[in-house]
């Protein structure tokens, strides 16, 4: 697979002199990958996406994006990466809905017909073509979250970041932002990055995880490898999503079912082994 961004044991110095560093295990992304950074707040998540960002410069250590240098080459790659940085209230901007969506658009000098189909367009897609006429501020936290999406979705960038997006989500709210997420890396091969403290949300939106544990990279994997190391998990601050502590037990209690990575794994695991406890009931195997 191409790879999109590479971070290589970097190390920050702020003005005020404090250091931070992100080491261990080399961070890849590769193109039309979910990747998901899991770690408790302090651990470093937003230092990194700093980085790949172009907001922070490191004093050493390799970052690169589409092969470019993110701080140096930060006009080229503006293009590239879109954001919804945590606190979204702190990047809605414009007056009404449209406006913020499309000042990226209005700052690259594009014509007016031009900026209204795209921004029509990823309204459409995100299901939120009735905000266009509302004031950003009056929305709820959901309704903002998709506002910024759609900023940062409409100039079709190749990466989309996103620092811990389910923040202060209802439920429902979360999972909209989760399938919106998930259709466009299908539809759009949109490469996805996301920092999380919300490991259960993780299997239903990642391909890969890292465990991100006080500037250190802990460990790189998929959703099943990286729940199958509990004491990695329980070292970060974490615990393991609920399903799979729930598996756990059941194998503790004599029944042995592999842990699944998510809902769905879980849910054809229970069906295939209280089928076959059916057919031995019944004596039809």
């Amino acid at each position: 697979m191409d790879e999109l961004v590479k971070v290589r044991c970097i190390r920050h110095v702020y003005p005020d002199k404090t250091e931070v560093g992100i080491c261990g295990l080399d961070f890849i992304v590769n193109k039309g990958e979910r990747v998901a950074v899991l770690g408790p707040n302090g651990a470093g998540k937003t230092t990194l996406l700093s980085h790949i960002l172009g907001l922070l410069e490191p004093v050493e250590g390799e970052i690169t994006v589409a092969g470019m240098n993110p701080k140096k080459d930060f006009r080229k790659l503006r293009k590239e990466m879109g954001v919804v940085f945590q606190n979204v209230d702190e990047q809605i901007i414009g007056p009404t809905v449209f406006d913020d969506i499309a000042f990226s658009l209005r700052n690259e000098g594009r014509k007016k017909e031009e900026i209204d189909e795209c921004v029509k367009n990823v309204c459409m897609e995100l299901g939120i073509c009735e905000l266009l006429n509302k004031v950003p501020h009056y929305l709820s936290g959901g309704q903002k979250k998709k506002v910024a999406l759609a900023g940062a979705m409409v100039t079709n960038p190749q990466l989309l970041v996103l620092d811990e997006p389910f923040d202060g989500l209802d439920p429902g709210a979360k999972r909209e932002i989760m399938n919106l997420l998930n259709r466009l890396n299908r539809s759009f091969g949109t490469t996805i990055l996301v920092t999380t403290h919300d490991i259960n949300v993780v299997p239903e939106i990642a391909d890969v995880i890292y465990v991100l544990n006080r500037g250190h990279i802990a460990a790189r994997g998929t959703p099943a490898e990286i729940f199958s190391m509990a004491e990695t998990i329980r070292e970060a601050n974490l615990e393991p999503p609920v399903i799979v502590e729930l598996f756990r037990r059941l194998n503790k209690r004599g029944i042995l079912l592999p842990v699944p990575s998510g809902i769905e794994e879980a849910e054809e695991l229970l069906l295939e082994a209280i089928s076959f406890q059916e057919e031995k009931n019944t004596g039809t195997m």
